[in-house]
C-alpha cells in the first residue's frame, strides 16, 4: 500500500523552474442571456497555478535531478515548493521585500497568529492571495510602520506568529519572499538524451494545491 499524501518541504530544482512556462488559472462559468448580456460565475474564489516545468530542463544532469525528484515525490502522490519564477516575493519583480509591502492585518490585543497575503489591485476589489509557504528567512514584519523581529514563521501553516499578541489597532505588514505548494500532474514523465548529451523532458506539468 502506497503512503499517504503529505506535503514534502522541499523545493523543486531551482535552475529548472527558473526556465518553466506557466501562471494562474481562472475558472469562470459565462452564460450568455436571450438578451445577449452575459452571466459571469466564478466557479472557485481563489486563483490556481499551473506549470510546465519541461522547458527548463537543459542538460543531462537537469534530467537525472528532475527524474529523482518526481521518484522521491512517489510521482503525483506528495506535494512539494516551486519557485514561481515570475511571482515570488511581496513587491516588485526586481525590488527587495520591505516590511510595509503588504497589509496582513490588524491587532486585536489577543490574536498572536496572522496569515500572510499578497494583494493584486486596487482598493476593496483587490484580489489578496494567501501565501502559505513563505521562505522563513526572508519574512520582514511591521508594527504600526515598524519594523519588528518579535515573531516566528510556522513552518507548517506559513503563518506569522508573535511571541506577544499586537496591541488593539495596531497596523500589521510583511514583506516576504514565497514559493507554490504544487505536486505533480502526470503520472509518468519522458525523458531523452540528444546526440550531445543534453537532456530533454517535453513536458512536466505541476498544479498547485491547498497549502
Amino acid at each position: 500500500m502506497s503512503d499517504f499524501a503529505t506535503f514534502h518541504d522541499v523545493r523543486f530544482p531551482l535552475a529548472v523552474s527558473f526556465g518553466a512556462t506557466g501562471g494562474p488559472e481562472r475558472i469562470n462559468e459565462i452564460v450568455t442571456l436571450t438578451s445577449g448580456r452575459e452571466r459571469r460565475n466564478a466557479r472557485f474564489a481563489l486563483s490556481r497555478r499551473r506549470y510546465d516545468a519541461g522547458t527548463g530542463v537543459r542538460s543531462a544532469d537537469d534530467l537525472a535531478e528532475v527524474i529523482a525528484f518526481f521518484e522521491a515525490r512517489r510521482g503525483s502522490l506528495h506535494a512539494f515548493r516551486f519557485r514561481d519564477p515570475f511571482d515570488m516575493k511581496s513587491c516588485a519583480f526586481a525590488a527587495t521585500p520591505s516590511p510595509l509591502d503588504q497589509a496582513v492585518g490588524t491587532g486585536d490585543g489577543e490574536t498572536l497568529r496572522f496569515t500572510l497575503a499578497k494583494a493584486y489591485g486596487e482598493g476593496a476589489d483587490a484580489y489578496r492571495r494567501p501565501i502559505g509557504k513563505p521562505v522563513a528567512d526572508s519574512v520582514r514584519v511591521a508594527l504600526d510602520g515598524a519594523e519588528t523581529v518579535a515573531f516566528a514563521v510556522d513552518d507548517a501553516t506559513g503563518e506569522i506568529v508573535f511571541a506577544e499578541a499586537p496591541a488593539d489597532g495596531a497596523a500589521i505588514s510583511a514583506g516576504f519572499e514565497f514559493d507554490v505548494p504544487v505536486r505533480f500532474d502526470t503520472a509518468q514523465l519522458s525523458a531523452s538524451l540528444t546526440a550531445f548529451r543534453a537532456g530533454q523532458i517535453p513536458s512536466i506539468p505541476l498544479v498547485e494545491v491547498a497549502p
